[in-house]
Formats: structure tokens, C-alpha cells, sequence
């Protein structure tokens, strides 16, 4: 592991460099000013960003929780990203564990959001889960030449002294000409997922999560969609002690994700396992007219004194409009 990852550090240094955004943001975003190092390079169909080193631990500052300034940047061509993965190291090449990784953020300032009204569309991400992520064939999000993308990192803020933190984010792109079937990018959550509404979160909300107190806690919130659309892929995020997180049609009593993660045996969040994220090309659909919940369940154990946050959240990957006549049950497990 370390060999490849020296490898693909050294191979970041020789990469085609991609356009450097002098700070087009089309949508206010919340930032830091002090600068550390974040690089970006495009090798035939892989996009790579790299952050860091840095220091752990590390403030967060700002609404987003962020532990590096933003980094803005465009692509030299029009593509498709058709998946994408992260890792955590040290400068030296040795992994970290997944939770030194509090989030990274990848926002395309040039699209607004179709979940967050007047934020900029949130494409893509990871927390600590860092599940690899594979769209079914034939799908992907356009990301155009002209689109003004950015970056938003930040390491878990209570990670033990470690010196020369690196993180990276892969996309995965489609070969130019290869026919590819556009889809949106939609955030749900039992938290709240837009930051432009976290001034509106409770008391028991930070940008943690919602608090975890003694024994089995569940926690629901009503959803309403702003599109029709039909699901192909959905990617989860949960904290540790997470059991559960759901999405179900009330409307027509229908569960359409129910996504269980492996912990450990004192509940620390191992990961998902690949037939625990949905993907499917037939898809589920959802609509503007029915009514949503998304639930998530956490146990958090009675000897633990200091409360746990916990977060359930789906970035929804789909196509406008109905789904094919032919579309299976929407449950998603597998």
C-alpha cells in the first residue's frame, strides 16, 4: 500500500494540471483564508485531488466544518465522473485510520442545488465510511469545462498528534465519447443537510451531528422532494454507533433504502458493505407529490458518559423523471 500510494503521489507531480479558479463563486460558501497546499491532476480518466500534509489535530472553522481553505479549480475538457474514492495518509505513504477523516466536500458552483435552494450543487463526497463508489454502466454526472468546482476538506478535530496528514479524492471518469446518461445530485438526511438551514438546527445539532445519549436512539424527519426522479445510486454516510439509516415512502408504504453498516463489537462504524449501497440501473423513483422519512437508529452504549453524534444521511444519484415500466421493487437491499 504504501509503494502505490508513493506512486500515485509521484505520478501527481507529472499529471496534466488542470485550470486554476481565480475565485468564481456563482454562491456564497463559507471558507477559510489561511492557505495550505491542495493539488489536482488529470492522468487519461482519473481526476485526482490531493490535500495536504497537515498537521492533526486541526481546527475546524467556518459553517462546513472545514480544517483546509477551499480550493477552486476547473476541468480542461467536459467530462463525466462515473465514481470515486478517498483515502487518508501520512506524507510518508502509511494508511490512516477512517475516521481521521471528518468530511470532503465536492460542490460545483456553476449548477445550483436541486435539494439546498440557493446553494451550489453538492456533487460528490465522503466522511469517514470512504465507501468506493461505482455509478451502474452508462451513468454519470457532467462536469463541464466551463463549471467552477471547489473542494472542501476537514480532518477529524479530536484525531491524536499526527504529523503530515494527506487525504485524496479520486473521480472516476468516463472515456470521452462514451455515451453516458446524465444524472442529478440529491442530499437527504435526518440532520439537516443544507448549510444555508444550519441556523435553523436544534439544540441537540451541531456540526457533529444530532446527539447520542444513553441506549437505543432513533430519529425520524419528513421529507418532501423537489423533483421527480428515478434512483440509481445512493450513497450513505453515518457516524460510529450507527445501526441503521432508511428512506421510506409514506405515502405508499414503501421502504426504498434501509442501509445497515459493519461495526465493532462497541459500535465504532467499520464500513458498508457493498451489497448495503444502492445501485441499480432500472432504479426507484420518487416524486414531488408523496411524502418521505428518513429515519436512522444508533445504540449508544449505557457505560459511555459523553454523548455520541450521530449523522444518517443519502446523496441520491438519479435521472429526471419516471423510472423504466419495468422498474423492480424499490427495497433496496440486496
Amino acid at each position: 500500500m504504501r509503494q502505490i500510494l508513493l506512486t500515485l503521489l509521484a505520478g501527481i507531480c507529472l499529471a496534466t494540471p488542470v485550470l486554476a479558479d481565480g475565485g468564481h463563486d456563482h454562491h456564497a460558501v463559507p471558507t477559510l483564508t489561511n492557505q495550505t497546499e491542495t493539488t489536482v491532476s488529470v492522468q487519461g480518466n482519473v481526476v485526482t485531488l490531493t490535500f495536504g500534509p497537515i498537521d492533526l489535530p486541526a481546527a475546524h472553522d467556518g459553517d462546513l466544518a472545514a480544517s483546509m481553505p477551499k480550493h477552486s479549480f476547473q476541468l480542461p475538457k467536459d467530462m463525466y465522473m462515473v465514481g470515486y474514492k478517498t483515502a487518508v495518509f501520512t506524507k510518508e505513504g502509511k494508511p490512516l485510520p477512517k475516521n481521521y477523516l471528518h468530511h470532503i466536500l465536492m460542490l460545483n458552483n456553476s449548477k445550483p442545488s436541486v435539494s439546498c435552494e440557493g446553494e451550489p450543487l453538492f456533487f460528490a463526497g465522503a466522511g469517514l465510511e470512504m465507501t468506493e463508489t461505482r455509478f451502474p454502466e452508462g451513468y454519470g454526472v457532467k462536469l463541464a469545462k466551463s463549471d467552477h468546482l471547489m473542494s472542501i476538506v476537514a480532518f477529524y478535530h479530536k484525531a491524536p498528534v499526527t504529523k503530515d496528514v494527506m487525504a485524496t479524492f479520486t473521480m472516476y471518469m468516463a472515456p470521452e465519447g462514451a455515451p453516458v446518461k446524465e444524472m442529478d445530485v440529491y442530499q437527504v438526511g435526518v440532520n439537516i443537510v443544507c448549510f444555508s438551514k444550519f441556523s435553523q438546527r436544534g439544540p441537540n445539532q451541531t456540526d457533529e451531528g444530532i446527539e447520542i445519549n444513553s441506549g437505543v436512539q432513533v430519529h425520524r424527519e419528513p421529507l418532501k422532494f423537489s423533483m421527480d426522479g428515478c434512483v440509481k445510486f445512493a450513497y450513505p454516510h453515518g457516524h460510529d454507533e450507527l445501526l441503521m439509516i432508511g428512506l421510506d415512502n409514506m405515502t405508499r408504504k414503501q421502504t426504498l433504502l434501509r442501509t445497515v453498516p459493519d461495526v465493532d463489537k462497541d459500535g465504532t462504524f467499520l464500513q458498508f458493505q457493498p451489497h448495503q449501497v444502492y445501485q441499480d440501473s432500472q432504479g426507484f423513483p420518487v416524486t414531488k407529490a408523496d411524502d418521505y422519512e428518513m429515519v436512522m437508529v444508533h445504540h449508544h452504549p449505557l457505560q459511555k458518559k459523553d454523548a455520541q453524534h450521530g449523522m444518517g444521511n443519502y446523496l441520491l444519484y438519479m435521472t429526471p423523471g419516471a423510472c423504466p415500466s419495468t422498474s423492480p421493487s424499490p427495497l433496496a437491499l440486496k
